[in-house]
Order: C-alpha cells, then structure tokens, then sequence
C-alpha cells in the first residue's frame, strides 16, 4: 500500500497529493485546500450520479437479455425490436434541429485537416515523437517503410537505388500538389528561381527552406548543400517536410495499465510536462544514450518581410477514462475508490489550466481551451453527466465556462444510436466525434449477445450495421454543424509496417468525410498526410448523402442459417485467442497497455484494449451459443499460448505461458475475459484487466 495524506475526508496517494499541490497548484496560485475540499463537494454530487449510470446500463442490458430470449426461435422483427429499445429507453426522441455553439476553438480542430495519433501517455519517448510528429521527413517516410514498394536496401548503409526512387517520389509529390510555372521540379537547377503556378501557395522562407501551403497543410523543402543527399541533388534539396499530426490524442484510457496511485501520477507528471514544454526521455538507441524533448517552432520570413512562426508540434487533447472504473489514487469517505473518470477531469484539468493561463512554454491551445476526449459513453444521459462535470471543474478551477471542450467517443452502440441527442447535450463544448470499429463491435456483440451467434469477426467489416454506423456519424455530425467548428474523426490504421497499403486504402476516411483519421506512428501521419494534399475533405463534406435510417445501424449481424465447418471455427478460436493472449499478457505482465503486437500471421499490429474486447465477446459469443465447446476454446488458447511464447521468445523479461495454466496470471485473466465475458459489464475488460494487474505489482 502507498503512503497516504488526509485531504480533509480523502485519503489521497501521498505523492499525487504532493505532485498536485506543489506542481500544479503552486504555480497556478490555487489554494490547495480549496482544492481538495472543491473536488469532495464535486465527488458528493456526481459520485452517486455516476453509479446511477452505470446501474442504469446493467438494467438496461437485463432487459435487452430477457427480450431476446424470450424471442428465441422466432424470425426477428426489427420493428417490434425498435418498438422495445423505444419503449425502455434505449432508444429516445430526436432533438428538435440545432446547431452546436462551440467557440474559442484552434484551427488545427476546427477549419484544418490532416492526421490524428494516438499516444500512451506512460511512455515518454513516444508522447515527445507524437506531439513532434507535427512536422517529419517525406523522404523518411518513404525510405524507411514500403509505401513505394522499392525492394528493400541491400546492406546497412545508403541505398543509392532506394533513394533515387524516393527522390523521384518526392519530386513528382511536388510537381502535383505545388507545381512549378513552365517547368517541374525534376528540372529544377540550384540557385534557380522558384516560380509557382499559383504564387498564392508561397508563404515564406526558412533558414534552409521555403515554405508552402496547399489545402491547408503546409510543406516544407529544405535546401542544403552540405548535407549528404542536398550535396548530390541538382537543385540542392535535402528533403520534403511535411505538415502531418495536427492533433495528438495523449491517451490516459485503452492504451496504458494504470491500475493505482503510482501509474496515475507517472501519466498525470507526463501530461504536466508536454503541457508545460520540459518534458524529456533519455533512451537507449544504437548502442548510444539518446535524448528527446519537444521542437520549437518554424520561423517563417514572408515576402513583405514579416517573420511568422508555424507550430512545431501537434495541438494536444488528452483523453481521460471512462464512467465505468475506479482507482485507489484516491480513497472517499468509507475507504472506496474515486471515480476515475471524475479525478482525470480534475487533475487534466488542472495541469491544463497551466496552458490557458500562460504557464507553458508554448501554447497548447492558443485559443485559451483545454481539449479532453471522453469515451464510452452509453447515450446523451451519460453525455450531459459529463458536460455538468466539466462545468463543475470550471468552476473549482476559476475558468470561464465551456473553456474545457469535449471530443465524444462515437463506440458504443447507445450512443450511435442516439448521437444527436449526444451531440446536443455537450453542444457548447464539442470538437469531435470519432468512430472506432473495434470497441464499437465490442458492443454490438455484448449488447445482442443472447439475440444468437454472431457473424465471423472480419465479417462484421461488410454488415450492415457498421456501413450505417460509419455514415451516419459524418452526416449527423455535419447536420449539426460540426463542420468548420470541429472535428469529424476516423479509427485507426493498425498496421505500421504496411504503408504500401494504407497509402491505397485511407484516403477512403476523407472521401467519407472524416477531417482527421488515426495513423499508428509518426511515420504514418507523414504519408496519411499526402492524402489531404490530395482531397479538399471540406469540399467533400459539401456532397454527401444524408444519413442513413435508423433500422440499418439496429441490424443485429447474426449468422442465421450458417453451417461453419470445423475447420472454419477452429481457425476463428485460434485468431481470436491469439489475438487475446497476445494482448494480455503484456499488459498484466508488463503493464504495456499498447504495442505493435504480432497477429496470428506474425504481422505486427498497434493494439489496445479495444482489441481485447472484440476477441472476448465474440468468443463468449460463440461459446454462450453453442458453436464451440469450453474444452475447444481451452484447447486453442493452450495451443496459441505456445504460438505467443514463441513470438516473444528474444524478451529476457517475458515469462511463458505455456504449462502454467493454473498460476500465469495473464493466461487465467485471459480465461476469465473469455468464461466470464457474458457477465461483464457491458463486455468491458478492464475489470478483470485491472484486478490480475494488482496482482502482480503486488508479487502474486
């Protein structure tokens, strides 16, 4: 047990409360005492309203149950079906039109386009290169991943081969996006003068470049002679920056273990310092100790003269958790945890308080926000909780009202089904609505699990619920007027050593209308910016279709008259415990909450706890429904246990799996995720997850 404090009647992790006292308030000029007594008044009010939620979502769910089982034989019928989530409230009545009133919102959020990631906020070195991930090499991106499918080099060094294919690249990026009056980039000499065909997308030089801009986006083309390619080119280019990460999601929820006291404060202290502008890694690259900290700014000298700065890093939300845990960081009257997700809105809210008051080093929000995406959320209910937190915050932390924004999580199935209603309960203060497949599918599998077995996992890809989901998010979300104001987001592309591919496939995320996707790394947002060079997103949110009805996203996708060969579902229990083991047991073990993970075909994918929870329901699924036994899924995760052990066979920290299936503590936390997955709340695992994790800081 740590060290606790008395906070009036909190018992409070004597290090957070320090932290808190002399990091954040100190400089702010808050008194601490108002402080803590201000977060017990906000604990009294919404503590008991949060459990309200939660009770609400259990009861909601026993009703759901019970209406499928008592349908069980009979065809569905999908009016009677919406007739009943009607009737029980899952389902409420459309808002009258509106539109949202969100002010004081960055552009990068509002009237910009371009890539979004997602970082974990427990590991530095990747929180520093995502909030730098702003500006990257093209011609790094190129070289280092298979975007143009050039053989790989041959040998350590410089591949002249390799790099002449990623110069060509680079020039004819140019020649398409920025092209030159009379002549192409590929002829351009040194000392040339640079004649535009459209002078307006000139914005100025830099020390060694010159600066222009196209949908938006800014791209950098660095001339030096000195450097190694600079020295070889005819025109002197060293390389193509581009303008990538607008924004930067630092993640406090699926992506990290955080499971007490000594994990909050290491994610609180590494969102302090990105806000603050200090925050540093040192690490071990190449055999040599590698420091890390965030970029300054770009110094931009226009034609009249006139020296602007471009911001050298991404604008920052941060994501907090959701209604459903607690956390023992702090202790309430009676020795019980604090709503998580009520002590992340304080405490972010705090350090980002830091920002808007001018205790940084650099604006984050240079329009006086503090931007906090809040997910899984069951419906507008749970959305205006939210919205009256975040007011009560305000108002402890002395801010005008609505300075804290919220971007809205659109992954659970209530919320998608009411997403006007969602979107109209935090109108004030909304910058973002997303879309994520895998906590969305989670969902749909947990809320219909007794309706019947469910569809082959990468079926749910083609069902008719998902194509509705996709769309109706853009359209309703243009509807009320998000456009311009905010941003309309899309998941993420999981695979990071497969360019080549997203390069073909991602530009569909902006001909659906999404004004940001999520890419996997730095590297990614590089090339996933290309493609908002290519398509003006806003204008395409001009032309698109209304949203479809309702009925679509309320199709269950059921497997009715499916006969799965053995074959076929043996080959589906190996990829889902595969998948779930994989993911486990770093996280119990090693408190990684995300990391490239290899799939069953040792093809390395970002995953988090979204992923766990599509692989446990669909598997509770199938078992619940008889398509499998218990001894078969017993039987595939001891086989793929193996298969992970393998994979992670060159970790000296790793401990296998394999032969402890009574004492490993990520195997039988996996078992549970599975056997008791009918159970969880709403099919959540971080329960489960959270519980085995004690565990093992505790040595068990």
């Amino acid at each position: 047990m740590s060290e606790r404090v008395e906070r009036g009647v909190l018992q409070v992790d004597a290090a957070l409360a320090e932290f808190v006292e002399s990091e954040v308030l100190a400089p702010l000029g808050r008194d601490a005492e108002a402080f803590w007594s201000g977060l017990t008044r906000i604990i009294r009010e919404f503590g008991p309203r949060n459990l309200a939620l939660l009770a609400k979502r259990d009861e909601i769910q026993a009703k759901i149950d019970r209406w499928h089982a008592e349908q069980r034989g009979q065809p569905h019928d999908p009016a009677a079906y919406r007739a009943f989530l009607e009737e029980i409230g899952y389902l409420v009545p459309e808002p009258a039109p509106f539109t949202i009133g969100t002010r004081n919102v960055d552009p990068e959020i509002a009237t910009m386009a371009g890539p979004q990631l997602v970082v974990p906020v427990l590991n530095a070195r990747f929180l520093l290169n995502a909030a730098n991930a702003r500006w990257g090499s093209l011609y790094d991106a190129y070289y280092g991943t298979d975007a143009l499918e050039v053989p790989a080099a041959e040998g350590p060094g410089f591949d002249p081969r390799r790099g002449a294919a990623v110069i060509a690249a680079g020039r004819e990026f140019l020649d398409r996006i920025v092209p030159l009056k009379g002549t192409s980039w590929l002829d351009l000499q040194a000392g040339q003068e640079i004649a535009l065909a459209d002078p307006a997308q000139y914005v100025g030089g830099t020390d060694k470049g010159r600066v222009f801009r196209n949908n938006g986006l800014h791209i950098e083309v660095v001339f030096d002679r000195e450097h190694p390619i600079g020295k070889q080119d005819k025109a002197g280019i060293a390389d193509i920056r581009l303008e990538a990460a607008l924004t930067t999601i630092v993640d406090l929820e699926d992506s990290v273990a955080a499971v007490d006291g000594e994990d909050k404060l290491a994610a609180y202290r590494n969102w302090l310092g990105v806000i603050r502008g200090d925050l540093e890694a040192v690490f071990q690259k190449g055999g040599k100790l590698v420091g890390r900290e965030l970029e300054d700014d770009i110094a931009v000298t226009k034609l009249d003269g006139e020296t602007v700065n471009l911001p050298g890093r991404s604008l920052l939300f941060v994501r907090n958790v959701g209604h459903l845990m607690t956390n023992p960081a702090i202790l309430m009257p009676g020795n019980s945890p604090i709503p998580e997700g009520i002590m992340d809105a304080v405490i972010t809210s705090a350090i980002g308080t830091l920002d808007v008051e001018g205790h940084a080093r650099w604006p984050n929000s240079k329009a006086g926000s503090i931007y906090i995406v809040k997910p899984k959320m069951h419906g507008p209910e749970e959305c205006a909780f939210t919205n009256d937190l975040f007011d009560a915050v305000e108002d402890l932390l002395d801010l005008p009202r609505h300075t804290i924004k919220v971007g809205v999580m659109d992954e659970e199935r209530r919320t998608s089904a009411n997403l006007s209603a969602c979107i109209e309960a935090v109108k004030d203060r909304i910058v973002f609505i997303n879309t994520g497949f895998l906590d969305r599918t989670g969902d749909e599998i947990h809320t219909s699990m007794r309706a019947g077995p469910m569809v082959r996992k990468g079926a749910m890809k083609n069902s008719a619920w998902l194509d509705a989901y996709e769309k109706r998010n853009v359209a309703i979300g243009l509807q009320h007027g998000l456009s311009g104001k905010a941003q309309i987001g899309k998941g993420m592309w999981a695979a990071p050593d497969r360019m080549h591919a997203m390069l073909a496939e991602k530009s569909g995320h902006l001909r659906a209308g999404a004004n940001t996707a999520w890419v996997p790394s730095p590297t990614a947002a590089v090339l996933h910016a290309l493609h908002y060079h290519q398509i003006d997103v806003f204008e395409v949110q001009k032309h698109l279709p209304p949203a479809p009805g309702l009925d679509a996203l309320l199709t269950i996708p059921l497997a009715e008259g499916v006969n799965w060969s053995a074959e076929e579902v043996a080959e589906e229990l190996d990829n889902n415990c595969q998948g779930l083991l994989g993911y486990v047991v770093r996280w119990v073990d090693a408190g990684v909450g995300c990391s490239k993970v290899p799939d069953i075909n040792d093809v390395g994918l970002m995953e988090d706890r979204a992923t766990l929870r599509i692989s446990s329901q669909h598997l509770a699924n199938w078992l619940l429904h008889g398509v499998c036994s218990q001894e078969q899924v017993m039987d595939a995760l001891r086989r793929m246990a193996a298969k992970v052990d393998a994979q992670n066979a060159d970790d000296p920290a790793y401990r296998p799996m394999a032969g402890e299936w009574q004492t490993h503590p990520a195997f039988r936390a996996a078992c549970e995720l599975v056997f008791e997955g009918v159970v969880q709340p709403n099919g959540y695992t971080e329960p489960l997850l959270h519980a085995w994790r004690e565990k093992v800081k505790a040595g068990a």
